[in-house]
């Protein structure tokens, strides 16, 4: 047998696989692409971002202030996703935020005595 009609029957067999390839494709139904999901939130419904605001607006004066220690607290639990450490101002279902008062520790700082 001669080496270029050999070649031949290869490439026409070759030719052949792929058309009978991208018929099988043709007939396949397109994969959908799944419709991505947002999760929107009420910006009026979480006071947690705007008592961050007021916290970074306070300076130094933040760090001893037991309402910004308690956003900072959760601003972590939440980003962080550990529910075991949970701020003390949480509600009971712990999906909001709701700032601790300050009267309601019931026990007096060490600089306030």
């Amino acid at each position: 047998m001669d080496t270029k009609l050999f070649a031949r029957v290869g490439a026409i067999a070759f030719v052949g696989v792929a058309i009978t390839m991208t018929a099988l494709q043709l007939r396949e139904e397109p994969v959908r692409a799944v419709p991505e999901v947002i999760d929107v939130t009420d910006p009026d419904s979480d006071p947690l971002p705007e008592l961050l605001r007021q916290c970074n607006a306070m300076g130094e004066a933040a760090a001893r202030d037991p309402i910004c220690h308690a956003a900072w607290t959760e601003k972590r639990r939440r980003f962080l996703g550990k529910d075991r450490h949970a701020a003390p101002g949480l509600g009971s279902s712990g999906d909001g935020f709701s700032p601790p008062l300050p009267a309601v520790s019931g026990t007096a700082q060490a600089g306030e005595q």
